[in-house]
């Protein structure tokens, strides 16, 4: 099975799933590929846990964990802990939902910073440091975070770092009236999870990583997009511009959905479309200008109206 073929199926496998969404799955997709991991920001019940579970069930023989964020969610709750064994008198480590090839962190922000920020060295190294050893994790790792918007009672926005730390965040919003009436006739006999096989492997999901790299990105449009990443250091209402990282993500994400578009090299509209899910949420606007109504979205909507196009 070729890179193109291994990255359709995927993706009709999932849409099969998640009815009247198949950009934002195929961004998903593609921001697993990359090495990434992903936030979704959404209302309730709009599919976002499905969506995970669609994208394990889809890959055979990976392995999907769930944690469940609570307010007395503890950080060993996540990355595990070692345990006495009465009888030998060692501790035997019991690794926690952390190592697994997928993981759903559901309602992320309705732990407490603490918790939250336990998955900050697993997402950015691949790694915890549990009292004091550090545990390599094996395997995909690819961290797919929901959480409601911090508008609701009961929820602590994650802390700049954490939110530094996912390649991109994104919603899937309300799907049409048709849509829906066809996601009640999928459902009528049963959920259709139950009946997803797994469409490629776990190798195919590292092949396609390995040809991410592969995928051509001109020097032009490198320096375009720390242009754009520059530009959000150069405005007095941004409190918190886009780092580094925000660069090196935009490029890996932008030649991770080249593949699966099927092209060899990276345009600048794919750039352009994925600017404002990876920029935005790194953001932070100063107060004043909070209140006048700026958001980050509206801060990379103005960049990249305001930043030349390499031709």
């Amino acid at each position: 099975m070729t890179t193109t073929d291994s990255a359709k199926h995927l993706e009709r496998a999932v849409s099969s799933i998640i009815k009247g969404q198949e950009q934002t799955i195929r961004n998903i997709l593609a921001c697993m590929i990359s090495g990434g991991h992903v936030l979704l920001e959404d209302n309730p019940g709009t599919g976002k846990t499905t969506l995970a579970k669609a994208i394990a069930g889809s890959i055979s023989g990976a392995v999907f964990n769930r944690i469940q964020f609570t307010p007395d969610l503890l950080p060993s709750d996540i990355l595990g802990v070692s345990i006495l064994n009465q009888k030998t008198s060692e501790f035997r480590f019991h690794p926690g939902p952390v190592f697994t090839d997928i993981l759903l962190a559901d309602e992320i922000n309705r732990a407490s910073p603490r918790t939250q920020s336990a998955l900050l060295e697993s997402m950015a190294e691949r790694q915890a440091t549990i009292e004091g050893t550090c545990h390599d994790l094996d395997g995909l790792f690819f961290v797919i975070a929901t959480q409601n918007p911090v508008e609701f009672r009961g929820t602590y926005p994650l802390p700049e770092a954490q939110m530094d730390r996912f390649t991109m965040q994104c919603s899937l919003g309300y799907v049409t009236a048709e849509q829906e009436v066809d996601i009640l006739a999928a459902q009528n006999q049963g959920h259709p999870l139950d009946t997803l096989d797994p469409v490629v492997t776990l190798e195919d999901i590292h092949t396609l990583q390995a040809a991410v790299s592969n995928v051509r990105i001109s020097d032009e449009l490198r320096r375009y997009i720390v242009a754009l990443s520059n530009a959000t250091r150069e405005i007095d209402e941004v409190q918190l511009s886009a780092s580094p990282r925000a660069s090196l993500s935009l490029m890996k994400l932008s030649q991770a959905l080249s593949l699966f578009e099927g092209r060899e090299f990276v345009t600048p509209e794919t750039i352009q479309e994925l600017a404002l899910d990876v920029i935005a949420h790194r953001l932070i606007i100063t107060p004043e200008a909070k209140f006048n109504g700026m958001t980050g979205r509206a801060v990379v909507e103005s960049i990249l109206e305001n930043t030349p196009i390499p031709v």
